[in-house]
């Protein structure tokens, strides 16, 4: 499976096989339930293989890839929109998705990767690059729906900081939270001063902090005075 091109097998779940006892057979056979929706059409209820959804689950392309969905021998085009995951163990229980249609935009989030860490100024200088996001909601065709957002910190002096709005974006993106009346073009990593401890000299010290050899119990004084 290439990271460009995500492709999962799946069946129609009837409607005698929805629902929660239903969802734990299935379960029980190494199969997730899941739905596909929108697109003017009828939610269909779906199940998939496990395994072959945990592979997928591997690649963070998989969470900003339109997918391909093979129900019963019939393509569906879909992004996935929700999953639910055990809370203890961490596999899938349950998976939306949500169909494409040809020229109408859609909205997704995508990672944001932050290159150049390593050969910022602010770096060398001991400064800590604090990310604030790690995925933003974008708006796009389809077609346009970047894999990742990157941003280049390599010039980041300690003070400096980036905004959404100083993210380069592909051709047909708009960041969501920007079109907004009320959107707030927040902050999304800044390079801090580096953090020095301070320590008081003049703090009281325990007893029981100092080493032994360090204590003096008045001994060698009363030794003296024999």
């Amino acid at each position: 499976m290439s990271i460009n091109h995500f492709e999962l097998n799946a069946v129609d779940r009837a409607a005698e096989l929805q629902g929660k006892g239903a969802s734990r057979r299935l379960r029980k056979q190494n199969l997730v339930p899941a739905i596909i929706y929108g697109g003017n059409e009828e939610p269909t209820a779906i199940s998939i293989k496990l395994n072959e959804l945990v592979k997928s689950l591997e690649f963070e392309a998989f969470f900003s890839h339109i997918l391909t969905i093979n129900v019963d021998g019939e393509e569906h085009q879909a992004v996935i929109k929700d999953l639910q995951r055990h809370p203890a163990k961490g596999f899938p229980m349950h998976a939306d998705f949500q169909r494409i249609v040809k020229g109408q935009k859609i909205h997704m989030n995508v990672p944001v990767h932050f290159t150049g860490r390593e050969d910022a100024p602010g770096t060398a200088a001991a400064g800590v690059l604090s990310t604030l996001v790690s995925d933003i909601e974008v708006i796009c065709l389809p077609s346009q729906l970047p894999e990742y957002l990157e941003v280049d910190v390599s010039g980041m002096e300690i003070g400096d900081l980036f905004r959404l709005s100083d993210i380069k974006l592909p051709e047909g993106v708009v960041i969501h939270e920007l079109e907004l009346e009320d959107g707030h073009d927040r902050t999304i990593v800044n390079m801090q001063p580096p953090t020095v401890e301070e320590v008081d000299a003049d703090a009281d010290v325990d007893a029981d902090e100092v080493p032994a050899t360090e204590q003096n119990d008045g001994t060698d004084e009363n030794k003296d005075s024999e």
